[in-house]
């Protein structure tokens, strides 16, 4: 059984993978409808850009958020000068660290779907006088649809187990930016904290676990549905 700390860190997690993909979700699939239908100058080093976050350590995401949005950073400035507000040590922050570690999964996903959209589907509404939005509307995204939300699974599971750019970026405030993760690193360093780590793992495993799992059964029906078109 969870204590009621316990159940906040859970919840806590849950909310903000939630709002990380949520809000990272029309990012993820401008980037990828660019990449997957679009051909233009730089486009390598776009893909590279956006899939950075995969192979550089996660401590060097979260300092590269901290300068951005910091007081007298570039994004941090603006927001405190215009809006009175701040994302350093809170939950938005966390949620932000966890949407930029989430997002190269997601476009992947996503743009993996686009490009299996049979093309000649599109020309031919076309063909027949559809628009552009009408084709997108009724062809594009309903083929494309399942990719997209293994997308957001995967995406969501990446973001719950993000450690090391929250840490750096947000730090580690109980009941502010506290996560799973975070809340398993520290009960490690307390003597008397392995039933916590115990307890909280377990319920990591279980979370990721089921978030592969509708991943994998999304990718599936993905596929059938594109081999039945």
């Amino acid at each position: 059984m969870l204590t009621a700390a316990e159940w906040h860190i859970v919840v806590l997690s849950l909310r903000i993978g939630a709002v990380a993909i949520t809000t990272t979700l029309p990012i993820a699939f401008a980037l990828a409808w660019l990449l997957a239908r679009v051909t233009f100058p730089g486009k390598l080093l776009v893909d590279a850009v956006v899939h950075l976050p995969l192979v550089v350590p996660p401590v060097v995401t979260g300092w590269v958020l901290l300068i951005l949005f910091a007081p007298q950073g570039p994004i941090g400035f603006w927001l405190s000068r215009w809006f009175g507000v701040t994302v350093l040590f809170r939950w938005s922050g966390a949620a932000i660290a966890a949407g930029v570690m989430a997002l190269p999964l997601m476009v992947r996903a996503i743009r993996l779907s686009i490009e299996a959209v049979d093309r000649k589907l599109e020309n031919a509404a076309r063909t027949l006088g559809a628009g552009r939005w009408r084709v997108f509307r009724t062809i594009t995204l309903p083929l494309s649809l399942p990719g997209v939300l293994a997308g957001l699974v995967l995406g969501f599971a990446r973001g719950l187990g993000e450690f090391g750019a929250t840490i750096t970026f947000v730090s580690n405030v109980p009941g502010e930016t506290q996560t799973l993760p975070l809340a398993i690193y520290s009960a490690l360093q307390q003597p008397d904290g392995d039933a916590m780590v115990w307890r909280l793992a377990t319920i990591s495993v279980i979370l990721s676990l089921l978030a592969l799992v509708a991943s994998e059964v999304l990718v599936r029906r993905a596929g059938r549905g594109q081999g039945g078109v």
